[in-house]
This record gives structure tokens, sequence and C-alpha cells, in this order.
């Protein structure tokens, strides 16, 4: 049985403001949601440059040496998918919440981790984002997979509905293993990209019960080991602060920060999405490994099986050689556990003009039709 690794009651300091437990917008109270929903959390005052030095940056699997590529590096950054909290989508199941600010956040980086395995599988690693450059149609179209809409298969809507069958109301906050099970689940509708998440169970990897694709793993950070040199490595998320982890320099992991609330964005009359402020143009935040909690979510994209070899690899020699290790990997499935089932879609109703109606058997209750 997957553990959910995270207490149910949680800490989280934002802007002075420290909330315990979840957080939910039919309780909080109106001038401190009107705070939330108004925020614009850039941190700029709070910012210091990088150091001038000869230390080596690893920007998801990717290095760069901070004194000659500094603008690089920060290209690299930029170009990353930034998600975080909306103001004024639909409400959430036509009757819940407009906003996510409060409680959306691991919900965000969720998307932010799913989004570079898309980047990565429509257009490499390798490919840079330019601001208001003609981009190619993959990348528009893997952006609408999240907007802030009830028929886009990985919005706001779709996954806190989603939720509702691990147990958890709309509204509510999510630990890093309940948004990889959501992933997992909503993976299953999306023909399009055609990807498999696998999560893992106990902290253990079983090399013979993962198809492809994205590895997703709900882990303990141990000293300062997080494969910063892989080139599979898309993210890690985790909590205090609740923030997507996807780069490292030394001690220090630079982030992309889901605690600012902007207005929603759609599609434009063009079929285009503005996509301005779906990537960070400040500078990066950074913060030393020692203050990162230890509960993450640790995300791996494999293209094709020779990647997925490529990444065992790696991990028997760096990690399985440590006393305190963040995950252990197996070649067979432990007889002790309970059989592995393969992933199956949620039952499927066609309504209407070929509209699909999800309906999430778990919860017993419908999602949203498109």
């Amino acid at each position: 049985m997957e553990s959910e690794i995270l207490n149910s009651a949680i800490a989280e300091e934002m802007q002075g403001l420290s909330f315990i437990g979840h957080i939910q917008k039919d309780i909080m109270p109106k001038p401190v949601l009107s705070k939330y929903e108004n925020q614009i959390t850039i941190f700029n005052d709070y910012l210091e440059d990088f150091p001038d030095t000869d230390e080596l940056v690893w920007i998801l699997g990717k290095q760069h040496l901070l004194k000659t590529e500094k603008s690089k590096l920060l290209a690299d950054i930029s170009a990353r998918l930034w998600f975080t909290y909306r103001r004024k989508f639909s409400p959430i199941g036509g009757t819940g919440p407009s906003s996510d600010a409060g409680w959306g956040c691991m919900l965000r980086c969720g998307q932010m981790m799913l989004a570079q395995a898309l980047i990565c599988r429509h257009l490499g690693r390798d490919w840079n984002w330019e601001k208001q450059k003609e981009q190619p149609k993959e990348y528009q179209r893997i952006l609408q997979c999240f907007l802030d809409r009830k028929d886009c298969c990985y919005s706001i809507h779709q996954m806190a509905q989603m939720g509702v069958g691990e147990g958890k109301s709309i509204g509510e906050w999510f630990g890093p293993n309940t948004v990889a099970q959501v992933l997992k689940k909503l993976a299953l509708f999306d023909e399009w990209n055609s990807l498999a998440v696998y999560v893992s169970m106990d902290n253990t990897v079983v090399i013979e019960d993962i198809s492809e694709s994205l590895a997703c793993l709900p882990s303990r950070v141990v000293g300062n080991e997080v494969l910063p040199q892989h080139s599979e490595c898309v993210s890690m998320s985790g909590i205090k602060p609740v923030k997507p982890v996807s780069f490292k320099t030394g001690d220090e992991l630079i982030f992309l920060d889901p605690h600012t609330t902007q207005t929603f964005v759609d599609t434009e009359e063009n079929g285009m999405v503005d996509d301005q402020t779906f990537h960070c143009l400040q500078p990066p935040q950074r913060m030393n490994i020692l203050n990162l909690d230890p509960s993450v979510a640790l995300g791996f994209f494999c293209q094709e099986e020779k990647d997925f070899d490529s990444w065992c690899s790696l991990v028997q020699k760096e990690i399985l050689k440590e006393n305190l290790r963040m995950f252990e990997l197996v070649q067979k499935h432990p007889p002790h556990w309970p059989p592995f089932v393969p992933p199956a879609k949620p039952e499927v109703t066609t309504t209407g003009a070929g509209k699909l109606l999800f309906r999430n058997i778990l919860a017993g209750r419908p999602m949203d039709s498109s």
C-alpha cells in the first residue's frame, strides 16, 4: 500500500502568515483570503545575486559554469514552465472555489513536474523558451494541457476533482504522494502524450513493474544527495517550503515558487495562449538544502528503455552505495507485497456530441464534462 509519507497537519509559512493543517476557502477568514488572492510574491527584495565562483550549477541534469555562463543559466531557468496560484477561473465543480490561493501549491508543483516531462517528451531537454518569440506548436499544446479549465487534462479542476478519490476534499491541501497518484490517473486519459506514470511504493522502485516514461518517487531526502547530474530529472517537489526544487549548486537549491497569485489566462481567439505569466522572468530563489523538508517527490522522465537502463545504473552507482538511501531499487516485485496492478482508466461515459464524462470510481462521483 502506498504511504502518504506526510502528516495531515503541516506548517506552511508565506509572507509572514503561518497556517497549520489544511486551508479551505470556505473556512478561511475573508481578509486573509483577500491577501492571498491579491499577493504577488516575487521576493525581489530578498534575493541575493549568485556568487562569483567557479562552481558548476546543475539545472535538471544540465550543467552551467556559474562564472562564465550565468546568462545561459538564467535563461535555462526562465524557460521552465512556471505554474502558480491563479484566481478568477471557473468554479471547480460548478460551485467550488474559483481560486486555488492558499491550498493549490502542491498541485502547481505537480503540474510543473509533469510539464517538464512533456517538454522533454516533445521538444527535448535542450529546447529553450524565448520571450515573445514564436514557439513550436507542441509547446502551445503542452501549455494548454495545464490551463485552469475543466476541459484541460491536467488543470487544477481535474486534479482537485480526481483527488476526491484519494480522500481529499476540493480545496484541501495535497501532499506529494497524493499529487503523484492523481497525475498517474489523469495520464490514463491523455492519449496525445502517451505517458505512463509510475509511483513508487514504500520508497522502493521495482524495475519489472515500470512500463515507461515518468517515474514519480515519493521519498525522503538524506543529506544533500539529489542526483543533480542525471539528465532524466524533471523536478523535485516537497514541503516547507512547498516549492518544486529542480536545480542544484553546491549545497544550495534553486527553485521556482508557486506562491504567487496571478489572474486566470485562457486561450485567445486565434487558439494561442499568452504565455508571459507562465515563465518566471525574475531572478530565481535559492535555499540551503538543509532547509528542505525531507518529504519530497522526485520526478524522472525516460523517453526510451535505454534511458531507464541508464537511470538504473546511476542509481545503483550513486545511491545504493550510501548507508542512508533516498529509495531502493529492486529487480523483482517483493513477494510479500500485493500483486502489481497496472493502472486502468476509470469508467468513461460518452454523452452528447462526443463529450466525455470521466467518472472517478473510487470517489463515486462524476468529474466535469468537457
